[in-house]
C-alpha cells in the first residue's frame, strides 16, 4: 500500500453525441448531418476511450488525442449544442452527477480525469529502485501540468447557467490544492531518490525542507477554500497532507543535526535541531493518529519518531559527558533554505495539440468555425439595424412628421383652394384614383373579415387545447374514485400549462379589443373613404367652387395673396424634392446593403488563425466595424437631410402664418378648403386603417403557430400522463387480486390499501433554444396598444413538458 495519494476518476455516463451533433450540424448550420458522420462516429469513439476509468499508460494518449480533438470541435461548434453532459463529483462516483450543457465542461473533466490518470500511474510506480523512481516524479509533475492547465486555460471559459451549482471539483480552490499536493508528492519522491543515492545530509535536509512548504501549501489551499470543497474528500487526505507536511519538516531538521556534526562538531546546535524535529514528528504523530490516515504514513510518522528520540537520547548523553556544548535557543537558529527539484510539468500533448493528432485530421475540418459564422451573423444583424432604425427608420420619421405638420396648417388644402377656384387638385386626383384602383372599401371589408376570422381560428386553437386538459383532469378525477393513487392531481400537475393558456386567452382578448378600435375607425371613416372611389365628375360636385370677380383680383390685398400663396407653392415643392432625394438615398443603401456580403474577409481572417484557434466572435470585430463603416456617408447624409426638412418646414410654418393674415374672410374659401381637407384626411385613414388590418392578419397568424406548438405540448403531456396512468391503475388491480378460500372470503375490513409510489421526479429538463440571441427591438403594432408578436414583451418563451420521472444513468464509462 503507498504512503502518497492517487487523484480518483470523475465517473461519467454514456451520452447520444450522434443526435446532438446532427440536430446541431441540421439545424443551426444548415448542412447535411451525413457529410460528418464519420466525424461524429469517430467523436463517440474517442468519449468512450479517452474519459478515463481505465489505468494504463496507454490511456494518457487517448485522453490527449481527445482532448486534441475537443480543441478542433470547440474550434468549429460552440461550447453548447444542446448535449447534456454528466459528471459525477470526484470521490462520490455513486453520487447524483452534475449535468451541464457545455463542451467546454467535457474538455475539463477530460483533463481532469488525465491528471488522475497521471497521479494513479505514479501511485503504481515501485518506488524502490531509482528508475521506478524517476518515473513517478515524471507523472506527479505531469499531474500537476494537466491542473495547471485546467486551472488558466480552461476554466476560465466554462459558464455555468445562474440556475446551476458550479461543480465543486472544478473550483479554483481544489484545482490549486491538488496541483499543490501532485508537486508535493514529486518533490516527496525527489527527495527519496536523493536519499537512495546518499546524497549529502545537507542537500538532503534542503529537499526535505521543501518538500514540507509544498504540503504545507497545499494543506493551506485547501482548508481555506470553500466548505464545499472541504466536504469533497475522504476523512483521512485533508489529515495526510498536514501529517506529511510535520514529518517533512522533521526529517529537514534531523538531517541538518546529522549534518552540523558532519560539518563542525556542533554538538549543541545538533541537540538544539533534534528538538525541533521531535517537537514537529510528535505532532504529526498525534494527527495520524487521531485522524486515521493510511498505515503506511502511520507507519513511517511512528518509526521516524523512534529515531529522533533515540538520537536525543544519544546527543544529549554525548553532550553531557563529552562536549558540554550550549543549546541555543531554536528560534536563534537559521532556517533550512529548500532545494526544489520538483515543477509544474504541462504535458506537450496538451500545449501543441496539432502534434498530438500527428496525421490524423481534425475533426469538423471543413466547417467554418462557429465564432466566424457568429461573426457574420453579427454584421448582418448590425447592417439591418442600420439600414432599419437609422436610415430607413429615419426617412418614414421625417416623411411622417412632415405629412402631420402640414395637416395641422391645412395644407396642401388651403392652397389649392385659392390657386384652383374650380376643379379638383391633381395631388387628390391622384390619391382618389389610388383607392379607387384597389377597391379600397371591398379590400378593407375582406380584410376585416379574415382578421375576424384568424381570431375565431386562434380561439378555436386554445379551446381545443383546453379541452385537452381538461379530458385528461376528467379522467384523473374519475380514476382517483376508483384507486387510491398517490400522484399529483391534475390541477396541480398542469398549472404551468393552465397560467399560460390564460395568458394566451388574455393576448387573444387584447387583440380583440384593437380590432374593435380598427373596425369603429372604419365606420367612422367609410362614407369619406368611399367618397373617393366616386369618378371625377362625382368627386368634383362634392367641393365646393369659389370665384373671384376680376376687380377683387386686381386689388394689392388679392395680389400679395397671390404673392404669398405662390411662395408657400415653392416653399411645399421644395420639400417635396428633399423627400424624393431621400428616398433616393434610402434606395441607394439598400441596394448596397443587398450586395454588401462580410464573409469574404471574415473567412480570410479566419484562415489567418492556427489551425485549431478556438474563434471567438470579438476577434473579427475590427473588421465588422471597418465593413459598416462604408455606411457612414448615408448616415451623414440622412443627418443632413434632417436638418435641411426641418429649416423647410419652419420657413413653411413662417409663410403660411404671412398668407393666412394676407386672406379675407370668405366662407366660400373656407368651405372648399374644409371639403378638401376632409378627403385628403379621409386618404389617410385609408392608408392607416390598411396598415392596421396587415398587421392583424400578421399578428393572428404569427399567433397560431405559436398556439398550435402550445396544442401538442399539452397533447405530448396529456398521453404522457394517461400513459402513467394506465401503468398505475394496471399494477394496483395486479397487487389487489389474491388467491383467498371461495367459501371463505377475506373481511372487507381487512382489505389492505394499496399505494403506488411515483418515481422521484427531476428537476425539469432544459430544451434547446431556451438562450435566445438577442436581436435588436421590433416595433409596436399599430394594430392599438399591442406591441408585435415576435416582441419580446409577450416573452413566448418555448414550452417544457412536466418533468418526466428520473433515468438511472447506469452505465459508467
Amino acid at each position: 500500500m503507498s504512503n502518497l495519494l492517487a487523484l480518483p476518476f470523475k465517473k461519467t455516463y454514456h451520452i447520444d453525441v450522434k443526435s446532438a451533433a446532427a440536430n446541431y450540424i441540421a439545424n443551426d448550420i444548415g448542412s447535411h448531418p451525413d457529410e460528418f458522420k464519420d466525424d461524429v462516429k469517430e467523436w463517440q469513439q474517442l468519449r468512450d476511450e479517452g474519459t478515463g476509468g481505465v489505468v494504463h499508460e496507454n490511456k494518457t494518449q487517448a485522453g490527449l488525442l481527445y482532448h486534441a480533438q475537443l480543441v478542433s470541435i470547440l474550434a468549429k461548434l460552440p461550447s453548447d449544442i444542446h448535449l447534456e453532459i454528466p459528471y459525477a463529483t470526484v470521490f462520490n462516483a455513486t453520487g447524483h452527477p452534475v449535468s451541464l450543457n457545455s463542451l467546454v465542461f467535457e474538455r475539463a473533466c477530460v483533463l481532469f480525469n488525465l491528471a488522475a490518470l497521471y497521479s494513479q500511474l505514479a501511485n503504481s510506480e515501485d518506488r524502490s529502485t531509482p528508475d521506478g523512481i524517476k518515473r513517478a516524479t515524471a507523472n506527479f509533475q505531469f499531474a500537476a501540468g494537466a491542473l495547471s492547465y485546467l486551472k488558466s486555460s480552461v476554466l476560465p471559459k466554462l459558464v455555468v447557467p445562474h440556475d446551476e451549482d458550479y461543480p465543486v471539483d472544478l473550483t479554483e480552490g481544489f484545482i490549486v490544492g491538488m496541483e499543490l499536493l501532485m508537486l508535493s508528492q514529486a518533490q516527496e519522491c525527489s527527495w527519496q531518490l536523493a536519499r537512495l543515492n546518499q546524497y549529502k545530509n545537507s542537500l538532503v535536509a534542503k529537499i526535505a525542507a521543501r518538500t514540507s512548504e509544498l504540503y504545507g501549501a497545499a494543506y493551506e489551499a485547501l482548508t481555506q477554500a470553500s466548505p464545499s470543497v472541504k466536504s469533497v474528500f475522504p476523512s483521512d487526505w485533508l489529515p495526510h497532507i498536514q501529517v506529511k507536511s510535520l514529518h517533512f519538516t522533521a526529517v529537514s531538521q534531523f538531517r541538518k543535526s546529522l549534518d552540523e556534526i558532519e560539518s563542525g562538531n556542533n554538538y549543541g546546535i545538533e541537540l538544539a535541531r533534534l528538538g525541533i524535529a521531535q517537537e514537529h514528528v510528535k505532532h504529526a504523530f498525534d494527527i495520524a493518529r487521531r485522524g486515521k490516515v493510511s498505515t503506511p504514513v502511520f507507519q513511517d510518522t511512528q518509526s521516524f519518531m523512534e529515531i529522533v528520540e533515540k538520537a536525543i537520547v544519544r546527543a544529549q548523553r554525548d553532550n553531557d559527558l563529552i562536549y558540554h556544548q550550549d543549546v541555543p535557543a531554536a528560534s536563534s537558529l537559521p532556517q533550512i533554505q529548500g532545494t526544489n527539484l520538483a515543477r509544474t510539468t504541462v504535458p506537450p500533448g496538451l500545449l501543441r495539440p496539432e502534434e498530438t493528432l500527428g496525421s490524423k485530421r481534425p475533426m469538423f475540418y471543413e466547417l467554418v468555425g462557429w465564432g466566424a459564422r457568429e461573426a457574420i451573423n453579427i454584421y448582418k444583424h448590425r447592417k439591418e439595424d442600420l439600414i432599419n432604425s437609422r436610415i430607413v427608420g429615419v426617412s418614414r420619421e421625417l416623411q411622417d412628421s412632415a405629412d402631420e405638420q402640414l395637416r395641422k396648417l391645412n395644407l396642401p388644402a388651403s392652397l389649392e383652394a385659392l390657386e384652383r377656384p374650380i376643379g379638383l387638385p391633381p395631388s387628390l386626383l391622384r390619391k382618389a384614383e389610388e383607392v379607387r384602383l384597389e377597391n379600397g372599401p371591398e379590400k378593407i371589408e375582406a380584410s376585416l373579415e379574415d382578421v375576424e376570422m384568424l381570431s375565431g381560428r386562434d380561439s378555436a386553437i386554445l379551446d381545443e387545447t383546453l379541452d385537452i386538459l381538461d379530458t385528461e383532469a376528467s379522467e384523473d378525477e374519475a380514476t382517483r374514485k376508483e384507486y387510491p393513487i398517490n400522484r399529483p392531481p391534475s390541477h396541480e400537475a398542469n398549472s404551468e400549462l393552465t397560467d399560460k393558456a390564460h395568458r394566451y386567452r388574455q393576448i387573444l382578448t387584447q387583440a380583440r379589443e384593437s380590432d374593435e378600435v380598427v373596425r369603429q375607425k372604419w365606420y367612422e371613416w367609410e362614407d369619406h373613404i368611399r367618397q373617393l372611389t366616386e369618378d371625377e365628375a362625382t368627386l368634383d360636385q362634392l367641393v365646393p367652387t369659389t370665384t373671384h370677380s376680376a376687380s377683387s383680383s386686381a386689388t394689392p390685398e388679392s395680389k400679395n395673396t397671390r404673392r404669398l400663396a405662390q411662395v408657400l407653392r415653392n416653399r411645399l415643392e421644395h420639400l417635396d424634392a428633399l423627400h424624393r432625394d431621400i428616398a433616393l438615398l434610402v434606395r441607394r443603401a439598400k441596394s448596397l446593403a443587398e450586395r454588401d456580403d462580410a464573409q469574404p474577409r471574415v473567412m480570410k481572417a479566419a484562415g489567418g488563425f492556427e489551425k485549431l484557434a478556438e474563434l471567438d466572435p470579438a476577434m473579427f470585430e475590427d473588421i465588422l466595424d471597418e465593413e459598416l463603416a462604408k455606411y457612414d456617408r448615408y448616415l451623414v447624409d440622412i443627418a443632413e437631410y434632417a436638418k435641411r426638412v426641418e429649416e423647410a418646414l419652419s420657413q413653411i410654418k413662417s409663410e403660411n402664418d404671412a398668407f393666412i393674415k394676407s386672406r379675407k374672410e370668405d366662407p366660400a374659401v373656407k368651405d372648399r378648403e374644409r371639403a378638401l381637407q376632409q378627403l385628403d384626411a379621409a386618404y389617410f385613414k385609408y392608408k392607416e386603417i390598411g396598415r392596421n388590418l396587415d398587421e392583424g392578419n400578421k399578428f393572428y397568424n404569427d399567433l397560431a403557430g405559436i398556439l398550435m406548438q402550445f396544442r401538442e405540448v399539452c397533447k405530448a403531456w396529456s398521453n404522457q400522463r394517461n400513459q402513467e396512468l394506465h401503468s398505475l391503475t394496471k399494477k394496483l388491480q395486479n397487487m389487489s387480486v389474491s388467491s383467498p378460500d371461495p367459501e371463505k372470503p377475506a373481511p372487507r375490513s381487512s382489505a389492505p390499501t394499496v399505494t403506488a409510489e411515483l418515481p422521484e421526479q427531476p428537476p425539469s429538463p432544459r430544451y434547446p433554444g431556451n438562450v435566445p440571441t438577442r436581436k435588436p427591438p421590433l416595433p409596436k403594432s399599430s394594430l392599438g396598444r399591442l406591441p408585435a408578436l415576435t416582441s419580446d414583451e409577450w416573452e413566448f418563451e418555448e414550452m417544457t413538458l412536466p418533468p418526466p420521472p428520473k433515468k438511472n444513468l447506469n452505465k459508467r464509462k
